[in-house]
């Protein structure tokens, strides 16, 4: 028979207890050992200068604090930090979990490559929510900078109503008391669309049909392909929800997939995706969130025609340096 074979396993860290079961049935198919870590109880040694891990495969996800994991998110910061100096391979390492933290980080990120976002200010204060939000065309978001599934997102269609929401202290600002007040974007065709990459290459991409009544996105979350479809979501939640969300299988221009690679190279994102909608009312091209955690759509096969999880599982293979032996 034949197995991967190394003296380390690689790590898998991550807090949610349903979303990578593809990704660990792919290496339990391969016979690559792995260990799972719990991003929500962990400890290390900063001192220690060896660890026990061919690779460490960073999962943590900004939606964490909706679990009450929060504590997983500005620990796995530290905590990259310290394994970047031991040497091991760190897939989604530091610079790529500040941006997947920080979506003012991810706006100055896209302002520096010159790519168009919906305008946007950040603020540390709700007092500020109306002032920032001079100059913009309303609807506008206050968007909490550390968001994820699409919490922390509220919708205002005037300067009096969210003057009314500030007043009743209903503007928060998520747990780093940080936000956006942005520009809201009408999607042209009722769709965004999410490119997925790996090793800073495009992978697929896909369009997601909503309502714009949610901010929830969540690719393994979607239900049903555009011709009525069911889907199997196993790469999220088993007991998700239904949300009537729609996709299929979409290539965008080259030129996108040229700024979508820009992006998450600058990034440092190993694995991520990045998600972009045509405005309805100026027919422009908006980028306005990059993720350094994909969860990949759901019943990829069906859908993309493919299975990226062993595309994957190739890459964490070549960067954990994984030799395949008979034994």
């Amino acid at each position: 028979m034949s197995t991967y074979t190394t003296d380390k396993p690689i790590a898998i860290f991550h807090e949610h207890p349903d979303w990578f079961r593809p990704l660990l049935n792919e290496l339990d198919a391969r016979g690559i050992g792995y260990e799972r870590l719990n991003a929500a109880a962990h400890t290390y040694d900063p001192a220690e200068k060896e660890v026990p891990y061919s690779l460490f495969f960073n999962r943590t996800s900004p939606s964490a604090y909706l679990r009450n994991n929060e504590n997983s998110i500005f620990y796995t910061l530290s905590l990259l930090a310290y394994l970047e100096t031991t040497g091991v391979p760190v897939v989604n390492g530091y610079k790529a979990f500040q941006y997947e933290t920080s979506k003012a980080l991810q706006i100055t990120l896209l302002e520096k490559l010159g790519l168009p976002y919906p305008k946007a200010r950040i603020i540390n204060h709700a007092s500020q929510a109306v002032k920032a939000s001079e100059g913009l065309r309303f609807p506008v978001v206050v968007k909490a900078n550390i968001g994820g599934s699409g919490a922390g997102i509220v919708r205002y269609d005037s300067v009096e109503e969210l003057a009314q929401a500030v007043a009743a202290a209903e503007v928060k600002l998520g747990i780093d008391h940080t936000a956006l007040v942005q520009e809201y974007v009408v999607a042209r065709g009722g769709h965004i669309t999410r490119i997925e990459t790996l090793g800073g290459k495009y992978l697929y991409g896909i369009n997601v049909y909503t309502s714009g009544e949610s901010f929830n996105l969540c690719p393994a979350d979607i239900c049903q392909t555009t011709n009525g479809k069911e889907l199997s979501r196993n790469a999220c939640a088993l007991d998700a929800p239904k949300n009537g969300m729609r996709v299929e299988a979409y290539t965008p221009p080259q030129e996108v997939i040229d700024n979508i690679e820009r992006i998450v190279q600058e990034a440092g994102i190993d694995v991520g995706g990045i998600e972009y909608m045509v405005d309805d009312r100026d027919g422009r091209i908006y980028y306005y969130d990059i993720n350094a955690l994909s969860n990949f759509v759901a019943d990829a096969v069906n859908v993309i025609g493919f299975n990226p999880h062993a595309r994957l599982v190739d890459f964490l293979e070549k960067k954990a340096q994984l030799k395949l032996q008979e034994v």
